[in-house]
């Protein structure tokens, strides 16, 4: 089956059409992404109405140059999928009336895909892997360790209790001033950083749950700085080193946990899958083989453009949920907040393959 697949969850508008074959392998027919990052570097973050403003000039377009990579007509596809939550509500309209629009128009099946789900199942399209696996999502929104049972089955393990990874780092990367988007750019500060210099706390690690907590390491960070302020190049690149080593750390003993708590309720993990913006960090990639190792399974991190929002993880998570006849009416709502415990599974027992 061929799905098109929208995204225009944040500030990424995205679309992309994926093949899914009988045997549930996934091939990518094409992916385009248009970022928003000029739009609104000058604040410093995204600008909600801005990006929903950006989603509606560029989506027809995007949709458009989609289709034609792949050499699919609208009619010829099987299903027109969409991001419906979280995120966004402004973006969320734009994409999901247009998903709609499509479908009616062409007498299709219409998806409302959950944004989390769609990075949960990427790993199915890029490595085939089967279920069960282990989910490290981590992103400017969220971040969170999930057993992934089967497609809208999926156990929380633990998640943030404030702040998401993602979003530490983009505070980190505002109060030093290193620029925007943040993430990757106090990575690159940190290459050039000291990461012992400042002692900054380890939040979380040692606790028998998997969760996460990242404001008590923020505010730490921002008072370090303030008491050497001025900053020199040299002290932002080692606050950024040493945020950097702190994060990794809490993800190490976060992880290590989480996968205990998935053998010891799902059984052993066929791998552990990396997920969202945050897994492009490479000081993080590299822990996050290590956890696995010491788990007895192997990491499996998809390519850094399908970790970030696109298009792709859409139409498969799309096509994964029409083959087993899972649809939503053309009525269905955006949602800004919709847990992944509250996505709904097929009735009928869902294959491991």
């Amino acid at each position: 089956m061929d799905i098109l697949g929208i995204e225009t969850t944040c500030d990424e508008t995205a679309a992309a059409v994926v093949r899914r074959s009988d045997d549930g392998h996934g091939r990518i027919l094409s992916n385009v992404v248009l970022s928003q990052i000029r739009e609104h570097a000058e604040f410093g973050g995204v600008v909600p109405e801005i990006a929903a403003r950006a989603h509606v000039e560029a989506l027809d377009r995007i949709v458009a140059k989609a289709m034609a990579e792949a050499g699919v007509s609208f009619a010829g596809l099987d299903g027109v999928a969409a991001a419906a939550g979280p995120g966004l509500i402004g973006g969320l309209i734009v994409g999901l009336t247009t998903a709609k629009a499509l479908a009616l128009a062409q007498g299709k099946p219409l998806i409302a895909v959950n944004h989390l789900e769609a990075h949960a199942l990427t790993a199915r399209l890029t490595d085939a892997i089967s279920f069960p696996y282990c989910l490290f999502l981590a992103s400017g929104g969220h971040t969170q360790v999930l057993g992934v049972r089967g497609v809208g089955d999926y156990l929380r393990l633990g998640g943030t209790v404030d702040d998401a990874i993602g979003e530490a780092f983009d505070k980190t990367a505002k109060w030093l001033g290193v620029g925007y988007p943040g993430g990757p750019l106090v990575e690159q500060a940190a290459r050039r950083g000291d990461a012992r210099r400042f002692a900054l706390p380890r939040p979380m690690v040692g606790r028998p749950d998997a969760d996460f907590s990242l404001s008590g390491l923020k505010t730490a960070l921002r008072i370090e700085a303030e008491k050497i302020a001025p900053l020199s190049d040299t002290d932002v690149a080692d606050l950024c080193a040493s945020f950097q080593q702190a994060v990794v750390d809490v993800v190490f003993d976060r992880l290590r946990t989480g996968l205990r708590m998935f053998r010891d309720r799902i059984g052993m993990p066929r791998a552990l899958v990396c997920a969202g913006g945050v897994a492009a960090n490479q000081a993080i990639r590299k822990v996050l083989h290590r956890v696995a190792l010491e788990a007895g399974t192997v990491l499996v991190a998809p390519p850094p453009a399908l970790c970030t929002d696109n298009g792709a993880m859409i139409a498969w998570a799309g096509a994964e949920r029409l083959a087993l006849g899972l649809t939503d009416p053309l009525d269905v709502a955006p949602r800004a907040r919709w847990p992944l415990e509250q996505v709904t599974k097929a009735a009928t027992p869902i294959s491991s393959s």
